[in-house]
């Protein structure tokens, strides 16, 4: 369900005080507005269930099954073992360029350092 149960709170607290104010100045006795109160707040809270539970179903992606994608891959002729190959190297790929420009990172401030300490001396 999308949200928690404060979503249900905040419902039922609003309509309690919509419905609370809106009869509060016309002629009913004072038991009649709390407990009318009382219950459109009791209904609201139930309600919040049902608009929760729409709003998680909307907005729910499922996540992919790899095995119902290979089976759809082979339906339409295509191998699903080459395209798991294809994309390992595009990984590791990633992975190596990192590795290279962390190292000339790390070169480069290796050589400021040097330098610095260089100039250091030198003064």
């Amino acid at each position: 369900m999308f949200g928690s149960i404060f979503y249900n709170l905040w419902g039922a607290l609003i309509a309690f005080s919509l419905y609370f104010f809106s009869t509060f100045l016309k002629p009913y006795t004072p038991l009649r507005i709390i407990i009318g109160s009382f219950i459109v707040a009791i209904i609201v809270f139930l309600l919040m269930y049902i608009i929760r539970f729409l709003i998680a179903y909307i907005m729910f992606t499922p996540e992919v099954n790899e095995e119902a994608d290979k089976g759809d891959l082979e339906e339409n002729g295509l191998d699903s073992e080459k395209e798991t190959e294809e994309e390992t190297p595009a990984a590791n790929s990633t992975v190596e360029f990192q590795d290279e420009n962390s190292e000339e990172i790390a070169q480069v401030v290796r050589t400021m350092m040097n330098r610095e300490e260089e100039q250091q001396v030198n003064s």
